[in-house]
């Protein structure tokens, strides 16, 4: 995941940001157009006017990339979709939008206008070499050198960004086309993230093989493009393995912690006694629950046993402080895990108390249970210390970020909040 990075200026009110790996790439790309500009001329250069030019050479293929993110980005817009940053990285650059389309074409069209805007700079660059050659002056050759690397390199990834894998534009293409035909998103994402981790498997294998050969910066360049390839397909992947989970399970199949429950006729003591008896331990509930005769007749807090004076907490009951059970946020057992999730994240307390089928309280529901459930259904076995650690920071187990995979999921369509 590539980190924002910092803001350089913002086009059309969209945020264009620079990552620090962006200015290793420049180095190298100023380098290696030094030498191929050196090995171009016909006389000797001097060693400054080589470097500038390879430096600008450089700049001129990043403000390509620009141009082509600038291309999904206004696509993008048109489409409707709001687009938050374009960032300049080690590969590339990478246009971040707020949602995914809603139509299999509308994505069909974001994914193809970079490439389409790269091949037409490349065209029209090319074109360009005949009318520089006519014109007799000292600087014609280095002119017509400068448009043909920035034609080619437009041209080549114009054409690359066409492979049908994700994440690059090819792979949404192919994932669009696949949605369009069979109707269905996720097998879309699936098809292009498969393909996507072939070709980056592939890709590794040729850089290796064109590193042993000789092939020096080519050959390293074509193993990174595939790594992080298979990183992102391998993001993909496991992205849509947990939106299925989400979809899958329900409130009543996570780890529900069991409740602290007190009779009204107790006194304030018997609760200030089940937190002593408790403290120090990571799962005790911020809500205490009161039954009268067996039926739940509300809960109540701490704040008696921080407003009243110690001596009278023998002479009142929890009655006299009891708090209605619908002020607590709540859950059905049988909500579908991803609105559980919406809904903990909209709790001040970061629980919630789920009810049974018959209504009545079953148990509390907290990020720890829902991401234990969920990275157990995935087959990891999360050892008791770590989901304890969790607990008392009441996060998700792993930093695994559920909330942002339920928002990918409400902003592909793929589940609807009003269900």
């Amino acid at each position: 995941m590539v980190t924002e990075g910092w803001e350089l200026m913002r086009i059309k009110g969209i945020p264009l940001r620079v990552h620090p790996s962006w200015f290793v790439i420049l180095l190298l790309f100023t380098w290696s157009s030094q030498g191929q500009i050196v090995r171009a001329a016909e006389s000797t250069l001097p060693i400054w006017i080589s470097w500038s030019l390879g430096l600008i050479t450089a700049l001129l293929l990043f403000f390509s990339v620009l141009l082509h993110e600038l291309g999904h980005s206004f696509v993008a817009i048109h489409e409707g979709v709001k687009v938050r940053s374009i960032t300049l990285f080690l590969l590339g650059g990478v246009a971040t939008v707020e949602k995914e389309c809603s139509t299999p074409m509308a994505s069909l069209r974001v994914a193809a206008a970079g490439p389409l805007v790269s091949f037409l700079i490349a065209v029209f660059l090319l074109n360009g070499i005949d009318s520089v050659s006519e014109i007799n002056w000292y600087g014609e050759p280095l002119l017509g050198n400068l448009l043909g690397q920035i034609g080619s390199l437009n041209l080549v990834l114009a054409l690359f960004n066409l492979l049908p894998g994700l994440p690059l534009d090819g792979g949404l293409i192919l994932k669009a086309l696949v949605w369009k035909f069979t109707g269905s998103q996720r097998k879309g994402a699936q098809v292009a993230a498969n393909s996507g981790r072939m070709l980056s498997i592939a890709a590794i294998i040729f850089g290796i093989w064109i590193f042993l050969r000789g092939g020096g910066l080519g050959g390293i360049w074509l193993l990174m493009l595939g790594w992080f390839g298979l990183s992102a397909s391998r993001s993909q992947s496991q992205i849509l393995a947990l939106q299925k989970i989400l979809c899958e399970l329900n409130v009543g199949d996570t780890s529900i912690r069991r409740l602290r429950v007190l009779e009204e006729d107790q006194s304030l003591r018997s609760l200030s006694q089940l937190r002593l008896s408790k403290k120090g331990e990571s799962n005790d509930p911020e809500w205490v629950l009161v039954c009268r005769s067996g039926r739940w007749v509300g809960y109540v807090t701490d704040k008696p046993l921080q407003e009243l004076p110690v001596q009278h907490w023998d002479k009142q009951s929890l009655a006299d402080h009891l708090r209605p059970l619908n002020e607590l946020p709540a859950v059905g057992q049988k909500t579908p895990l991803w609105k559980a999730v919406l809904d903990l994240e909209k709790s001040k307390d970061g629980r919630l108390l789920v009810f049974n089928l018959a209504g009545l309280p079953s148990g509390l529901l907290d990020r720890t249970s829902i991401g234990h459930a969920v990275l157990k259904k995935l087959g990891l076995n999360i050892p008791s210390q770590i989901l304890e650690i969790a607990r008392s920071q009441n996060t998700y187990p792993l930093g695994i970020a559920l909330p942002k995979v339920v928002e990918g999921m409400i902003s592909t369509g793929s589940v609807k909040l009003n269900d």
